[in-house]
C-alpha cells in the first residue's frame, strides 16, 4: 500500500526552472489548463484515498490527473504519455514538476493505477469544481419576492424555472473482436486445453485427451471458407460445444482429484461455463438471444448495445447518458448494460435542480425520453419538454413548427458533443482492459471536453475584449482628428 504526501505548495509559472536559452510563455494552452483546474482542493479529496501512514510514497494528485488529460487529449500509450512528458517543459509544467528534467517522471505502469484511483465519482466532483469556477449563476429579475405568509410558514419562495437541459445517450464501443460463436467457443476451447497443461502432473498418469489438433482443424474449416451457411456454421458451433464440454469435464475432474487454481484462473473459467451454457441454449433452442450474452473472453462485463444506427446497428461497449447546460457537459450515468435512458430523466432534472436551485425551463430531448411519467412529471413542474404528443395527433392540433424546428437545432448541441468526444477525446474506442477503466476513460473524455470548451470560451471572450477595445480607440482618433 501507498502513502500520500501533499506538496509544499502548488507550483506557479514563475517558479518553474526552465533550462538556460528557453524562454517558456505564459500563453501556451496547457499553462492556461493549469490555471483552470483548481489543484489544490482535488488534492484534499485525493489524499483521503490513501489510508496509510507505512510504505511508498504515491505520486501527486496533479502528476496523476495531469498525466491521464494529457493521454485523453492526445490519444497516447501508456509509454508514449510517459515519454511526451518526459520531453516536454509545458507538459511537465502542467504534472506539477518544479523544474525541466529529462529524468523519467514515472514507470509508465503506474497509469493503470492512476486509472483506478482517479474513479468516475471522484472526476465528476473534478468536473463540477471546473465548471463552478465558469458556469455563475444567473440573477432573474422576475423572481417572486416574499410575503408575509411566507415569513410566516419559513418557506421561501420557490425560484421560477430557467435554462434549457439537453440529454441524449450514446455508445462507447470498447476495443474487442467482432464476436462470433464460433470464435468465442475457439477460444474458450483454447483456454481450457491450456489450464489442463497447467494443472496436469506427471504423477496424475496420462494426461486426459483434449483432441486439440482435430478441434484446431474443424474450427478453420469454417473460419477459412469465403462463403458460409447456415448449416456450416450451425455444424461447427455444435463440434466446439462438444470440445468444450469434454475438457470442462476434465478439469473438473482434476479439481475433485486436488488441482487448484488460483483466482485469475477460477475467474476465467466462470466466464467459459457460462460462455457455454449461452451458447449451448442458443443452440438447442435454436435463437441468437440470450440474457447477459458475453462477447468477450477477455472482457466479460461488455454486453451488445443495440443502437440501430446505420453504420453500426450493434455496438460493444459501454453506453451513457450525458447533459448539456450552456454548452458545458456533465456524465449523467453509465453502464455496460442495455438499459432506457427515459428512466433516469427525473434523476437528471432533479439534479440540475441540486446544482442551480430551480427546474429547467425546456428539456431537449429524443423521442425515447416523452413516456407519460417524464410527461407527467415535466407538466407538474412546469416544464417543457420538447417534441411531439404522444399518440395520433389530433384533426384540430395546433402545433408550433417554427418552435420544433429552433428546439431540433439546439438538440444538436448534444449531438456535437458526441462527435467531439468521440473523435477528438478517446471515447470513439476505448481501449482500456478492465471495467474500472473503462468508466475513469469515458468520465476523463467528458472532463477534458469541457476543459477543452472553457479555453475556447476564454479565448472567444479575449478576442471580443481586444476588438471593442481596438475600435473604440480607433473612433476616439477619429473623433479628435475631426
Amino acid at each position: 500500500m501507498d502513502v500520500y504526501k501533499f506538496l509544499s505548495k502548488q507550483i506557479r509559472f514563475e517558479d518553474f526552472n526552465q533550462p538556460i536559452g528557453m524562454k517558456m510563455s505564459r500563453e501556451n494552452r496547457w499553462v492556461k489548463k493549469a490555471n483552470l483546474i483548481p489543484w489544490e482542493e482535488i488534492e484534499l479529496g485525493y489524499a483521503k484515498l490513501f489510508t496509510n501512514k507505512k510504505g511508498n510514497v504515491a505520486k501527486p494528485l496533479r502528476m496523476a490527473l495531469g498525466a491521464l488529460i494529457i493521454q485523453t487529449e492526445y490519444g497516447y500509450s501508456d509509454v508514449e504519455t510517459m515519454l511526451q512528458i518526459q520531453e516536454t517543459a509545458y507538459l511537465q509544467y502542467f504534472c506539477g514538476i518544479s523544474e525541466y528534467s529529462e529524468e523519467r517522471p514515472f514507470d509508465p505502469s503506474l497509469m493503470v493505477y492512476f486509472r483506478k484511483r482517479l474513479t468516475p465519482e471522484i472526476l465528476g466532483e473534478i468536473n463540477e469544481m471546473i465548471l463552478k469556477n465558469i458556469q455563475k449563476p444567473k440573477i432573474v429579475e422576475d423572481a417572486p419576492k416574499e410575503t408575509d405568509d411566507d415569513k410566516d410558514n419559513h418557506t421561501p419562495p420557490t425560484p421560477p424555472n430557467d435554462g434549457t437541459l439537453i440529454v441524449d445517450a450514446t455508445c462507447a464501443p470498447s476495443k474487442i473482436k467482432y464476436p462470433q460463436d464460433t470464435e468465442l467457443l475457439n477460444q474458450s476451447r483454447e483456454y481450457l486445453e491450456d489450464l489442463i497443461d497447467t494443472l496436469h502432473k506427471p504423477i496424475d498418469g496420462i494426461k486426459p485427451r483434449t483432441y486439440r489438433k482435430q478441434a484446431r482443424k474443424d474450427y478453420l474449416n469454417l473460419a477459412r471458407k469465403k462463403k458460409r451457411t447456415a448449416k456450416d456454421i450451425r455444424k461447427a458451433i455444435g463440434k466446439q460445444l462438444r470440445y468444450v464440454k469434454r475438457n470442462l469435464a476434465h478439469v473438473d475432474g482434476m479439481k475433485k482429484r486436488g488441482a487448484t487454481l488460483t483466482v485469475r484462473q477460477e475467474g476465467r473459467l466462470d466466464v467459459v461455463k457460462t460462455v457455454y451454457q449461452q451458447q449451448l441454449f442458443m443452440f438447442d433452442n435454436h435463437t441468437h438471444k440470450v440474457a447477459d450474452r458475453i462477447v468477450s473472453i477477455s472482457q466479460p462485463y461488455i454486453r451488445p448495445i443495440v443502437r440501430g444506427k446505420a453504420k453500426a446497428p450493434v455496438e460493444f461497449g459501454i453506453k451513457l447518458d450525458i447533459s448539456v447546460v450552456d454548452g458545458f457537459v456533465r456524465l449523467e450515468k453509465q453502464s455496460f448494460d442495455a438499459y432506457n435512458e427515459g428512466e433516469y430523466l427525473m434523476e437528471t432534472i432533479e439534479r440540475y435542480r441540486q446544482r442551480t436551485g430551480h427546474y429547467p425551463a425546456r428539456v431537449l430531448a429524443d423521442k425515447i425520453y416523452r413516456n407519460r411519467e417524464n410527461l407527467n412529471f415535466c407538466k407538474e413542474n412546469e416544464i417543457r419538454l420538447a417534441g411531439p404528443a404522444l399518440g395520433r395527433p389530433k384533426k384540430d392540433a395546433i402545433v408550433n413548427r417554427v418552435q420544433n424546428y429552433l428546439d431540433e437545432c439546439e438538440r444538436v448541441e448534444v449531438e456535437r458533443a458526441f462527435s467531439l468526444a468521440k473523435g477528438k477525446f478517446g471515447m470513439g474506442l476505448i481501449r482500456a482492459r478492465l471495467e474500472d477503466t473503462t468508466k475513469t476513460v469515458v468520465a476523463l473524455s467528458i472532463l477534458t471536453l469541457n476543459l477543452a470548451k472553457v479555453l475556447r470560451t476564454l479565448l472567444h471572450h479575449f478576442w471580443i475584449f481586444m476588438k471593442s477595445w481596438l475600435f473604440e480607440g480607433v473612433y476616439e482618433k477619429m473623433v479628435f482628428v475631426q
